[in-house]
Parts: C-alpha cells; sequence; structure tokens
C-alpha cells in the first residue's frame, strides 16, 4: 500500500506540470480579444511559465536542502494550484501575467525534485519516469482538449474554464500533505550543490536544452506550418492533436524498455533520428501526418529518457534533484527561446522552409551529445 500511494502521489503531482500552460492556448484569442491584449503581452502567458521553470529550477535543490523533498514538491504545488484558481476570481491582464509567473516558478521547482523522489523511493526502478513524463504528456493533453468544452460550459467565461484546473492541484495537495508533515532526512549541503563542473552533467543539461528547444518549437509552430503548407485550420489543429497524444503510449513503453534491457543511447539516437525523419517529410511538403506521428514517438521517448538521465547517473535523491535542477534550468531557458527563434526566422524569410532547416540542425547537434553521453557516461548503458 506505501508503494502505491507514492505512485498516486507521483501521478498526481505530475499532472499539474502541465495544465497552467496548455489550458491557455485554445483560448488564447478570445482572451486577447476581450481583454484588448497586445501580442507580446499575450505571448507571455505561454512563454513566461516555460521561461520560469528554466530560471528557478536550479533553485530546487537549495530549498529542498533547507526544508526536505516532500515539503518543497508540496509547498510548491500550493503555489501552483493557488496560482491557477485566482485565473477565476478576477480576469486582467496583470492578473493572468503574474499568475503564469507564479505557475512557472511551482512548476519549475517541483519538476527537478519529482526526480529526486523517484531516486529516493524507487532507486532501483528508474523505469518508473515513465509514469512521470505519461503524467504530464495526460495533464497537458487534457488541459488542452477539455479548456474549450468548459469554456462553454462556463457560460463563455474563460477565467472558470482555466481556473477549473486548480482542482487537479487540490487532488495532489491531499496526498502530499502527508508526505509533507513527515520527517525529514538530513542531508548536506554539498550533495545538494549543482554539479556545475561535472562533465557527464554537462552533456545532459546540453541535451535536455537542445530536446526541450526541439520539443517546445514543434509545439508552437507545427499547426502554422501546417497551415502554411495549404492545409486548413482544422487539420492544422488535428495534426498538434497527433503530436501531442501519440507521445503518451511512447513516454510509457521506452523507460521501462530502457531500464530493463539497456540500450539506451541507440534508444536515444534511434529518437533523435525519427524526428529527423519527421521535419525531413515537412521539408519535402508531403502530407503532415507522417510527420506528426514520427516528431511526435521521437519527443514522446527522448523526455522521459532525459527525465531518467539523472536518476542513473547519480547515486542519491539529494544529488539526483541537483543534476535536474541544473539540466531543466537550462534547458526550459532555450526551450523558450526555440519557438521565439523559429518565429523570427519565419518573419526574416516568409517562409518556413529555413526555421525546418535550422530545427534539423538542431536534432543533429542533439544526436552527437548523445554519442558523447555514451562515451562519458558511467550508467548510460
Amino acid at each position: 500500500m506505501r508503494t502505491v500511494y507514492f505512485i498516486l502521489a507521483l501521478i498526481l503531482a505530475s499532472l499539474n506540470m502541465r495544465p497552467a500552460i496548455t489550458s491557455v492556448a485554445p483560448l488564447l484569442d478570445t482572451i486577447q480579444q476581450q481583454l484588448g491584449m497586445s501580442g507580446l503581452a499575450s505571448s507571455l502567458l505561454t512563454t513566461l511559465p516555460v521561461l520560469c521553470m528554466g530560471i528557478f529550477a536550479p533553485f530546487a535543490a537549495k530549498i529542498s536542502q533547507k526544508i526536505g523533498l516532500e515539503k518543497a514538491i508540496f509547498l510548491s504545488l500550493l503555489l501552483l494550484t493557488a496560482a491557477t484558481a485566482v485565473r477565476g476570481i478576477t480576469g486582467s491582464v496583470i492578473v493572468l501575467v503574474g499568475t503564469a509567473f507564479l505557475a512557472g516558478v511551482g512548476i519549475g521547482i517541483a519538476g527537478p525534485l519529482l526526480s529526486g523522489f523517484i531516486k529516493q523511493y524507487f532507486p532501483t526502478r528508474p523505469g518508473l519516469v515513465s509514469i512521470y513524463s505519461v503524467s504530464m504528456a495526460a495533464g497537458a493533453g487534457i488541459a488542452a482538449g477539455l479548456s474549450v468544452p468548459i469554456y462553454n460550459s462556463a457560460g463563455h467565461n474563460w477565467g472558470v474554464a482555466l481556473a477549473s484546473w486548480a482542482v487537479l492541484g487540490v487532488a495532489a495537495l491531499t496526498f502530499w500533505i502527508k508526505l509533507a508533515l513527515q520527517k525529514r532526512t538530513e542531508v548536506t549541503a554539498a550533495k545538494a550543490r549543482l554539479p556545475l563542473k561535472n562533465k557527464r552533467a554537462i552533456l545532459v543539461t546540453l541535451f535536455f536544452a537542445l530536446m526541450s528547444s526541439m520539443f517546445y518549437s514543434v509545439t508552437a509552430w507545427i499547426a502554422p506550418i501546417v497551415q502554411d503548407m495549404g492545409y486548413s485550420k482544422s487539420t492544422a489543429a488535428a495534426m498538434l492533436t497527433v503530436f501531442t497524444f501519440i507521445q503518451i503510449p511512447t513516454s510509457m513503453v521506452l523507460p521501462t524498455f530502457v531500464a530493463k534491457f539497456g540500450r539506451l543511447t541507440t534508444v536515444l539516437v534511434g529518437c533523435s533520428m525519427l524526428e529527423l525523419a519527421g521535419i525531413g517529410v515537412l521539408l519535402a511538403g508531403f502530407h503532415p501526418l507522417p510527420a506528426a506521428i514520427l516528431l511526435g514517438i521521437g519527443a514522446g521517448g527522448l523526455f522521459p529518457l532525459a527525465l531518467m538521465l539523472p536518476i542513473v547517473e547519480t547515486d542519491s535523491p539529494q544529488e539526483a534533484s541537483a543534476w535536474s535542477a541544473m539540466n531543466q534550468g537550462g534547458g526550459y531557458i532555450l526551450a523558450a527561446i526555440g519557438p521565439l527563434a523559429v518565429g523570427a526566422i519565419f518573419d526574416t524569410f516568409g517562409s518556413f522552409y529555413p526555421a525546418l532547416l535550422a530545427m534539423a540542425g538542431v536534432v543533429v547537434a542533439m544526436a552527437a551529445v548523445q554519442l558523447l553521453l555514451k562515451k562519458h557516461g558511467r550508467a548510460i548503458e
């Protein structure tokens, strides 16, 4: 029963890591029109949380050291839940941008610590990172898919639609409060430091940065790219849906496979090649469905395996949290820049073709880093 409790706590916490971001996207046009928001202000609602996730992730290990792993996760979830709920009380540009910032802080701190949680309670089962990644993908997909129906059912009140996802936070908090109140184990300061001079940790950070940049660039731009190819808005939206939901079974299977059979580098490079093939389909002008499938399978494999690396490469929960804090910190900052770079390239050339070539370059660089990880890694295989 204790194991089941820990797994449920992990699932509920992970479900909360994306709805504050993905629930905004389907309602963004409506919110922008009703509040008279500029394009820059509206883009902050989705970009700011990702940027904050990068900026505040490095603080996660320090906070965990001071107050304990479970309490730090609980307080991060509390901040995230409160920020989400406030969106239903009052609707203004300042409130929306402020809650986007606070949500990013909560996610940025909780995200790396959940890897430490897996390391602490399931030290011999790193494949359980699949639960973390699948739950995150499910939370993102559910929030993106149901926000508009909730908006319609709530009398076209977008504030209620956005705030409704605080329910997931309340459910998580009921589990995590028990863990937060338990007596914590003291750890030394040295183990909680970011591994800034560790070559393996730097490579893992670079991999996470390239992977995240690619993921958020595809998430932000696959629909506009498909429309630019001459397809309808509904087809473009369908491609985004395919890209998002095909990640769920992939995220569920690959970490378990790698944990049992090894071959991590082979799987990582294979996922990168699938992403490269997906970009190739778009560059060739073929129907975007195979591209969405290939990109989704690649992303669905890369993300959970990137989360697994700090767990298999470290010896303690505190060290795993520190590694995760470092790679997610650098990764999400670059992830926020990636979609902006794609937009800038499109504005410069008036075509997505050069942007797709740049994304292909990112994937090739990522594969090179993965091969370096095999050379320098300790537990990589």
